[in-house]
């Protein structure tokens, strides 16, 4: 008999666990389908608060995904503006910072001992002109193409998922388990009150299954919520720091940098690297002073660190309840699966698996899910 449960209890773990890869798979082969589904569940779960507020005002549906799409056009557009007056202003100075990135790379070399004529009359500019434009602009054009099909993707998505989240949430309650305190209550009732009826036992049942569903589902958008708030926050506060760094040290284009912070610090690790150089470079070109870039860099470096290394996974870490080891894994396993977007969404997507066995009964589920959490 107990080689019989031991023999159970191998075929159950290996079904699952073969189960999981083969979700990893098809998450992975199939991604072009599940990334944008999945950053459209994100903005209707971010959209949830005023979506709710607008039903209580018994605003239509039909008008709720209209202003939800009016808001979104807006951000796109704000950024979109950013993005090219920023571009306009560094344009009308490149010239000036090519001439002394050169003079910068010409004394580098010196210095260091290069005699290649490469180095000792570097130009950028004659680098530049060498460079396939129509292979460049083709390449850019393209990739834009590409972010705007994506981008419609969502949004086809999005519109249906504000229209049929709700039959989603039908569909799981006749499928999802009790909440393992809820059903101990039920099973702790004296036998034969429940007898009494049996309806009325099914109705209640019904009941229960049904809050268990909607504080879940609740769970989880509230979790989302707070991640996308704490992360917006964090990168604020960066943002504004390396604003002022730039602002205090006269680099030029402060709010432009700390803008970059901001947005760049959406990326896991990549996007901290990237915020970094672009000030210390421009820092570096504006006063031709190697020490001084490294200083800018040194400063900058020590920000992030603070904000994003230590502050952020501790605050994000006890929002969520998740093990700060388990936000790195979680980070790992969805960037090998989506790449830089799998990256940004890791949090958020392990939380919402977390929620999801911590409500099972499954003991095997909720030994994973104490597993995830942070301990008290």
């Amino acid at each position: 008999m107990q080689e019989k449960y031991f023999s159970d209890k191998t075929a159950r773990t290996f079904v699952v666990i073969m189960g999981v890869a083969l979700i990893g798979f098809l998450l992975r082969e199939m991604q072009y389908i599940f990334i944008p589904f999945t950053v459209a569940y994100f903005l209707f779960f971010l959209f949830a608060p005023l979506n709710g507020f607008l039903r209580k005002m018994k605003i239509p549906l039909a008008i709720n995904v209209i202003i939800d799409l009016l808001i979104i056009a807006g951000v796109f557009f704000w950024v979109g503006r950013f993005l090219v007056d920023s571009i306009i202003q560094f344009s009308q100075s490149i010239d000036v910072y090519f001439t002394r990135l050169n003079g910068i790379v010409r004394e580098i070399s010196k210095a260091i001992g290069i005699s290649d004529p490469y180095f000792k009359y570097f130009s950028l500019q004659r680098i530049l002109a060498k460079m396939d434009y129509k292979e460049l602009a083709g390449g850019i054009i393209s990739q834009t193409v590409d972010f705007m099909g994506s981008v419609l993707f969502v949004l086809f998505f999005f519109v249906f998922i504000e229209g049929g989240h709700s039959s989603i949430i039908n569909a799981i309650r006749k499928r999802y388990v009790v909440k393992k305190e809820q059903k101990e209550n039920m099973e702790n009732e004296p036998a034969a009150k429940l007898s009494q009826s049996n309806t009325h036992l099914q109705e209640k049942k019904q009941t229960i299954i049904e809050e268990a569903v909607g504080s879940t589902f609740k769970k989880i958008t509230e979790q989302i919520q707070k991640y996308i708030i704490t992360k917006i926050a964090m990168n604020l506060l960066a943002g504004a720091l390396v604003t002022a760094i730039c602002f205090i040290f006269k680099v030029d284009f402060p709010i432009i940098w700390g803008a970059f912070t901001f947005v760049l610090n959406f990326i896991p690790s990549i996007g901290s690297a990237i915020a970094l150089i672009f000030p210390t470079l421009m820092a570096l070109v504006q006063y031709e002073a190697l020490g001084y870039g490294l200083l800018i860099a040194a400063i900058i470096a020590l920000i992030q660190t603070l904000v994003f290394n230590i502050l952020e996974p501790k605050i994000i870490g006890k929002r969520l309840n998740m093990n700060p080891i388990m936000i790195l894994l979680s980070v790992l396993v969805w960037g090998f699966i989506w790449g830089i977007v799998g990256m940004f969404l890791a949090v958020p997507l392990t939380a919402i698996i977390k929620i999801i066995l911590e409500n099972s009964e499954s003991k095997d589920s909720v030994f994973i899910s104490d597993l995830m959490s942070q301990g008290q």
